[in-house]
């Protein structure tokens, strides 16, 4: 029986532990902060392992640091002890939607799904706080005044004398400028890269402001090698005459990496296959003639260098300049297998057939680094303004831009990633992209519920935070693409009454199958404090009347909704899973992802009702501490598991 931790994973101590298995000498004990043993690293002999390539201390090096970026580091790895609660009252398809929007911030709500979505993610989107010297709330306490801020740089030494030439110094502004901007997405992009796959790709979306520094921060977190392009998108469709410089800045950046390097990341644009044609019937199908001259002189490649003669007539063509791109064995074979086009001239150039069924996915035209295709900032703004009848957002982004992004670099049931969703358009754009090809994508939406200003558009339009905004997006957005689905495919969408489906219509309305892989809806779920009790009191402060509170560790005003996502969390289980209420035994008892894992968080639990959820084979089975009707059925707990052991493996777990 396992007793469930209900923290974030502890990544710090999962890299001891992968020291310890390389170099297990190197590992020592040590009493830790809360008075127990735990393990730790000689850092003495590791550096013995590694004297060839260690650096000593003040060695020079390449490097790209600021201020505080220790303190970033190490945020990424510091657990958080805090859960996501759903919020099915604000949800769209709560019990049947895959899709997820998370109200939080982002880095604590990365943290949370770090265990749970570690290496699942495909592709991550996002759109990040321009630096453009306004104020922006993730700042993480980094954020500096002007003493803390010259004593970290270095700028000035303990006595407040000036260390570096006053010419060769950046302003105190800019410092901070970039500074606090780069501890900002230091950790998050760190605990982002832990949630891809291996073949996954992450882009961001930036100005020219701190492109050149999130490139190095890309650099180091990716790898150099795993950069896979910065795309230019040409986001302003008129000139902008306002700039001091004469210049009209009309682009934005988008850089893109890989989780890891050697794999074709893009699929390709289209094949335009207009020019295939069978003018003489050829039974291997429609062809096009393709060049056969070579591209090597005779030094480079002599076997390459010869004379092409038409063995039906004789006629030598001679050898190109740069010869042929076959040599005689492999242009032997075309001849035989008539895919030579022979001109009448001795003047002409023998051309190749080229089949239309011998192209592949493979070998598709790249995709662009530059991005012109007519969709612009003021499109987004549009696309927002049709479906809310209002714009709040400065310099959205089109969901054409992201969609393109999602259909050229993930599969049909691939999840995808956004932790600065905005006005959620990476969601709209995963529906709308679902709708056209039928894929089963599943999105996570992660959004911080910034309070509107009291005197803007948005809260007059009874916004009151960007998260109401981005969820409305999607409910509308939603409904308009089953529409619009239902529209053009009208025999999909009729339900028992042969009505047409509409946002309306539950989902569970709709015939199975009818609407595969068109999901709109979404599960609202919000960052808490964890739902356990703090049953921790130093022994001044400890009354013995506490002891009756201990009988029960979870949060008053926690349902057991909220216990079962976070056992979800704990045990790796997505939160899209399936969730199904049963009565067993006269107890609620949830069943998530066809019995995979039974959970049952109500008081009085019995030997019956255990027995009766281990007959259903689940994989995980939980029940609360406090639950057992008494001690006996706790005792029992793991005897009645181990009667159905043979049949299948039953991990029991107690909260």
């Amino acid at each position: 029986m396992d007793k469930l931790k209900m923290q974030s994973r502890d990544v710090v101590g999962g890299n001891v532990e992968k020291i310890a298995a390389l170099f297990p000498h190197c590992v020592t004990e040590r009493i830790g902060k809360d008075g127990t043993a735990e393990l730790a690293i000689d850092f003495d002999k590791l550096r013995a392992e590694l004297s060839n390539d260690a650096l000593e201390e003040g060695e020079e090096r390449y490097q790209f640091t600021w201020p505080d970026k220790r303190a970033a580091s190490r945020l990424a790895n510091e657990p958080v002890n805090l859960t996501l609660r759903p919020c099915r009252e604000e949800s769209v398809d709560f019990d049947t939607t895959e899709n997820l929007y998370i109200e939080g911030d982002n880095l604590d709500v990365l943290k949370v799904l770090r265990e749970t979505y570690l290496g699942r993610v495909k592709m991550i989107y996002i759109d990040p706080p321009y630096n453009t010297g306004n104020d922006f709330v993730y700042n993480d306490d980094f954020a500096q005044g002007k003493e803390d801020f010259e004593q970290s740089s270095g700028l000035f030494d303990a006595a407040g004398n000036q260390t570096i030439d006053p010419m060769q110094r950046n302003t105190e502004a800019n410092g901070r400028f970039h500074t606090d901007w780069l501890n900002m997405i230091y950790p998050r992009l760190k605990v982002a890269r832990d949630l891809l796959t291996e073949d996954g790709v992450i882009f961001i979306s930036i100005d020219d402001n701190e492109v050149e520094n999130l490139r190095k921060v890309c650099d180091e977190i990716f790898g150099e090698c795993n950069f896979v392009a910065c795309f230019i998108w040409k986001s302003r469709q008129n000139k902008d005459n306002r700039n001091i410089t004469g210049v009209s800045i009309d682009s934005e950046y988008i850089l893109c990496y890989s989780k890891k390097s050697g794999d074709r990341v893009f699929i390709g644009t289209e094949r335009k296959t207009e020019q295939y044609k069978n003018p003489d019937n050829d039974p291997r199908g429609p062809w096009t003639s393709a060049n056969m001259v070579g591209l090597a002189t005779k030094d480079a490649r002599p076997n390459l260098h010869y004379d092409l003669i038409n063995p039906q007539n004789g006629i030598n063509y001679g050898c190109p300049e740069k010869g042929w791109r076959y040599d005689k064995k492999s242009m032997a074979k075309l001849i035989e297998s008539k895919r030579i086009l022979w001109p009448d001239s001795q003047q002409g150039r023998p051309r190749r057939k080229a089949f239309l069924s011998e192209l592949s996915d493979d070998n598709l035209p790249g995709f662009s680094s530059i991005i012109e295709d007519g969709v612009f900032t003021n499109t987004a703004t549009k696309e927002i303004h049709a479906l809310l009848n209002g714009h709040w957002f400065d310099f959205p982004k089109p969901s054409l831009l992201i969609k393109d992004f999602v259909k050229q670099t993930t599969s049909k049931d691939s999840i995808i990633l956004d932790f600065f969703s905005g006005s959620a358009t990476t969601a709209h754009a995963v529906m709308k992209l679902n709708a056209e090809d039928g894929g089963h994508r599943k999105f996570i939406m992660v959004q911080l519920p910034e309070v509107t200003d009291e005197k803007s558009e948005a809260r007059k339009a009874g916004y009151a935070n960007i998260c109401e905004i981005g969820k409305e997006r999607i409910r509308r957005a939603g409904k308009k693409i089953r529409e619009e689905f239902c529209r053009d495919m009208p025999s999909a969408c009729g339900n028992a009454e042969g009505n047409l489906f509409t946002r309306e219509t539950s989902q569970s309305d709709v015939p199975t199958g009818a609407t595969d892989g068109l999901d709109t809806g979404f599960r609202v779920l919000k960052l808490d404090s964890s739902n356990m009790e703090d049953v921790f009191y130093t022994p001044d402060k400890f009354d013995p009347s506490l002891l009756d509170s201990l009988v029960d560790n979870i949060k008053a005003d926690r349902s057991g909704e909220d216990l079962l996502f976070q056992v979800m969390l704990d045990l790796g289980i997505e939160l899209s899973a399936k969730i199904e209420r049963k009565e067993i035994a006269g107890k609620e008892v949830f069943s998530v992802d066809d019995d995979y894992l039974l959970a049952c968080f109500d008081t009085e639990v019995n030997e019956t009702t255990i027995e009766e959820m281990a007959k259903l084979l689940p994989t995980h089975l939980v029940i609360r501490d406090a639950s057992a009707a008494n001690d006996n059925v706790l005792d029992n707990f793991d005897q009645i598991i181990e009667s159905y052991s043979n049949e299948k493996k039953i991990t029991t777990h107690i909260l």
